[in-house]
Parts: C-alpha cells; sequence; structure tokens
C-alpha cells in the first residue's frame, strides 16, 4: 500500500491518533519494511508457540539475539513445555542459562512455569492480566506475549521501540534512562486499532530499532520513515538529558557472581568454599558477591561450608 506523503511531526504536540494520516503512514511503512526484512528468528516462526515466544523474551533482555539463540534452542529442545521445566529444579534452570546473564531471570521464567503448570493447566494463559499475574513477568513482557503470541493489541514497549518513537515523534536522540508515563502514553496513541495490525506495528517497530535506529551508528539512509523523523529533520541535535548509563562489567560484582555461578554450574555436587575462593583475589568483594547469589536464591548453602544450585 502507498503511504501519503505527509509533513512530519514536530514532536512538540501530542502525536496523530490512530485511523489520521500521519499514524497510518508509520504503520504502513514499518510494517511493509519489517515484512522485506524482518529476521528469520525461531520464536518468530508459528510452531514456536505462546511458550517458546515467553522464553525468548526473558532471555533476550538486555541480551543480544546472538547469544541467546544457542541457549534458546537448546531450553526448548530440553523443556518444549511449561510442565518440562516445572518438573526440574530451579537450579537447573540456573544450570541451564550458561552464561546469559542476569541469572535471576532463569529463576524467574522458572517460577512462572510451576505458575502456569499449577494455574493454567500447562498452557501459557492468553489474558494480558493473568500473564501480568505470573511471577517474574511484568508489564513489558505481558504486553510482549500476548502481543506476539496471541496477537493482541497493547504497547510493547522495550529499548528498541522506545528509541524509535523518541526519535520519529518526539524528535530527541534517547529516550529517558527509564520508561516514563509520557511513553506510555505516546505509544498507545501511536498503537493500530486492530489488534492484528497492532500486533505487527509492535514487532516491527522494535525491529526497526534493532537493525536501523540503533543507539550507535544509526543507518537512517536504509530507514523508512527518515522522511518523517523529527529527530533528523531537526538536525540530529545531540542528546542534552541525564547522562545514558553505562553497562560496565569488568570488576564488578557482576563479574565475580558470573564466575561463581559458572563453578556451580559445572559442578553437580556441593562445592566446597575453598574451590569458591580461587575464582576471585579480593576476598571482600568476592564475599559480598556469593552472599548476593545466597540472597537472590541463586546459590544455596549447605551445612559445612558447601554450596550448591538451588533444589527447591
Amino acid at each position: 500500500m502507498t503511504a501519503p506523503t505527509l509533513p512530519p511531526h514536530s514532536g512538540t504536540t501530542a502525536p496523530d491518533a490512530p485511523g489520521t494520516p500521519l499514524a497510518e503512514t508509520l504503520h504502513s511503512l514499518v510494517i511493509n519494511w519489517f515484512d522485506d526484512n524482518a529476521r528469520d528468528l525461531p520464536w518468530r516462526r508459528p510452531d514456536a508457540g505462546a511458550w517458546g515466544v515467553m522464553v525468548s523474551e526473558f532471555m533476550l533482555q538486555q541480551t543480544p539475539v546472538s547469544r541467546v539463540l544457542p541457549v534458546y534452542e537448546q531450553w526448548l529442545k530440553r523443556w518444549p513445555r511449561p510442565a518440562d521445566l516445572a518438573k526440574e529444579a530451579p537450579g537447573e534452570a540456573v544450570r541451564a542459562w550458561g552464561r546469559l546473564g542476569y541469572p535471576r531471570r532463569a529463576l524467574r521464567l522458572h517460577g512462572a512455569a510451576v505458575a502456569i503448570t499449577e494455574r493454567h493447566g500447562g498452557d501459557v494463559p492468553t489474558e494480558h492480566a493473568q500473564l501480568l499475574a505470573l511471577p517474574g513477568i511484568g508489564e513489558y513482557t505481558a504486553a510482549a506475549v500476548a502481543s506476539f503470541a496471541y496477537g493482541q493489541r497493547h504497547a510493547v514497549l522495550d529499548t528498541n521501540v522506545r528509541r524509535v518513537l523518541a526519535r520519529a515523534v518526539t524528535g530527541v536522540q534517547y529516550p529517558p534512562n527509564a520508561t516514563t508515563a509520557a511513553e506510555r502514553r505516546l505509544a498507545r496513541t501511536l498503537l493500530p486499532e486492530d489488534a492484528p495490525t497492532a500486533a505487527r506495528w509492535a514487532a516491527a517497530s522494535m525491529e526497526l530499532g534493532a537493525l536501523v535506529c540503533t543507539a550507535k551508528n544509526e543507518a537512517c539512509h536504509r530507514c523508512p520513515i527518515a522522511e518523517h523523523c523529527a529527530w533528523r529533520l531537526a538536525g540530529k541535535p545531540e542528546h542534552d538529558g541525564p547522562p545514558r548509563r553505562g553497562q560496565t562489567y569488568a570488576g564488578t560484582d557482576r563479574q565475580v557472581r558470573g564466575k561463581l555461578l559458572a563453578v556451580l554450574r559445572k559442578a553437580h555436587a556441593p562445592v566446597p568454599q575453598a574451590v569458591l575462593d580461587r575464582v576471585w583475589h579480593e576476598p571482600v568483594q568476592r564475599a559480598r558477591a556469593l552472599d548476593g547469589l545466597v540472597a537472590d536464591g541463586l546459590v544455596e548453602p549447605l551445612p559445612g561450608g558447601m554450596y550448591r544450585l538451588p533444589l527447591t
């Protein structure tokens, strides 16, 4: 479908409602681009089902697709349904999570699988409110699963979508560090009226942010909505908001936690304190990291200074 040529949105007032020409133009251009350029990812295939979509959403949080793909495929092969994961000890979920990072996600996904099995007969629920009531699932994940698995109409606001809307509509380089009420209102305002198109728009705008409207080195020459992008038309003004948070890793407690978990994941019997002491030279930071893992339920302490992944 050919979209009409319209003047860009200035970003200074509320965007047009879903049925107005500018919103329809954005929908048409981005969805048509997505039809031609979407990556063939396993969680987008029809046989992935709602459980495959949910697993992918947990794994993709703050983690690139290239790192997720092998773990995702192994996970679904081992646990093709929520009930299969629910039967296992939570420590097995942590073990299978490998080095994806932020391993509490593994425990939350295990908890969600248990709840799905107990409350919903082993099927991922279809209602947004039911998804939101599952342990470990927040507004974003509930909206993403409802949209991508069940084709429902929800605003799905991940980092990529937020960046696309910030630039194309609001006219700024980056969105705020944390999602704001104004961003949620903007996303809801821009949602297409019919559910299938809204679900497609959610996936398409996310892909646009991942492949073209990236945080650095954005490829405006390949962007389907460049002619309507408020930020580009304003001359790409530099970000003047609060400093963007960087993600440091080397030398942090996160790195120490990862090293400790790596030892425990490889072990199929309890590990003595002396073995864990070898993974990091600084005893105070090492102890703090281990205490944090225990407090988060990722590591279970045993009598005699032994440790293991959690069984319950």
